[in-house]
């Protein structure tokens, strides 16, 4: 089986052929940009590891996962259109660096071009393949609707804000796995068990991720802490602030809600004050309780896969890169 690097070089230089380009270059230039300033580039990773586990081809896997790569690509450009973002990974967003109606044409055309990427496959399991892809990209479409909904919330719960990053976030990393393997002949109980590990390790990825914008070292986490406070931004740690104070109806509760009200003040004063009332909450050991225990379930489903136990390990190296990660 090939090492996690291994398999990160030929994503590298698949990426680098730049196949999809074409004219007018204003079209695919985008594409190209946002493609070429790297990312942790997971979900082809883990589609090439899933096929690799049951076939030693892993070069007939590439093109598929590199359209699922273009396809998050595409996703994050149009949320970054959603959100007005100026940056993305430290450059300028595609609608700044262009303008909103090129980052819209061009995010069509990727998404078109990541579906042709993935048909990359045996005839045989072209049509699951699309069907259980189509289902992902609907997924993450209703994930970013309850996301764009929750902005105007203050009473969103738990369970419902972990049903949206599953959606949003998780299904993308789940459905990397199970296409991977389906492409590869993998057993039926193996896809799903895959899926469900990809799942779990997703929203382990993503409530990390909640976490350490407020509890990360500024110089490992490479950027500024705090940015989901200032904003008012839905993540696991203001939800469950929120969940806590609102049941003791106390001071605790009108810091809070005083804090979310404030418009014009010194950020680096909001991210203090909020911070210090997740300290008296307990909101960042509660969060690292529901990575561990999203962990926890990735192995157990691991453990599943019909496959030898030394390829398994591979995999836990993985969920231990995403999951001890401070950046």
């Amino acid at each position: 089986m090939h090492t996690i690097d291994e398999l990160r070089e030929m994503i590298r230089r698949e990426l680098e052929k730049k196949e999809y380009a074409g004219e007018p270059r204003s079209l695919y230039d985008p594409i190209i940009y946002m493609l070429e300033d790297g990312g942790k580039r997971l979900r082809p990773l883990l589609a090439l590891l899933a096929y690799n586990l049951y076939r030693d081809d892993v070069e007939k896997a590439l093109k598929p996962a590199i359209g699922i790569e273009i396809f998050h690509n595409y996703t994050l450009l149009h949320d970054d259109v959603m959100d007005n973002a100026r940056l993305r990974r430290g450059r300028l967003t595609v609608h700044k660096k262009w303008n909103r109606n090129v980052a819209i044409l061009s995010g069509d055309a990727a998404a078109i071009t990541a579906y042709r990427y993935i048909e990359y496959c045996d005839d045989r399991y072209l049509r699951r393949g699309i069907d259980g892809f189509n289902q992902v990209a609907m997924d993450v479409c209703r994930g970013q609707q309850y996301d764009m909904e929750f902005e105007t919330r203050d009473d969103v719960s738990e369970e419902e804000y972990l049903k949206m990053i599953h959606l949003k976030t998780s299904v993308l990393i789940a459905g990397s796995l199970r296409h991977g393997a389906l492409i590869a002949g993998a057993p039926e109980e193996d896809c799903a068990a895959l899926y469900e590990l990809g799942g779990f390790l997703g929203q382990a990825f993503q409530l990390q991720d909640d976490y350490l914008d407020v509890y990360g070292d500024v110089n490992e986490f490479g950027k500024s802490i705090g940015g989901d406070i200032v904003t008012n931004k839905k993540s696991y740690l203001l939800v469950k602030a929120l969940e806590l104070a609102r049941a003791e109806k106390g001071k605790t509760w009108q810091e809070l809600t005083r804090w979310l009200a404030t418009k014009d003040c010194e950020p680096k004063k909001k991210i203090r004050a909020v911070t210090a009332l997740y300290d008296r909450l307990n909101v960042g050991e509660l969060t690292q309780q529901k990575i561990s225990d999203y962990i926890r379930e990735s192995r157990e489903s691991l453990d599943r896969l019909s496959v030898k136990e030394e390829f398994k390990e591979v995999f836990r190296e993985v969920v231990r890169e995403l999951t001890e990660r401070k950046k």
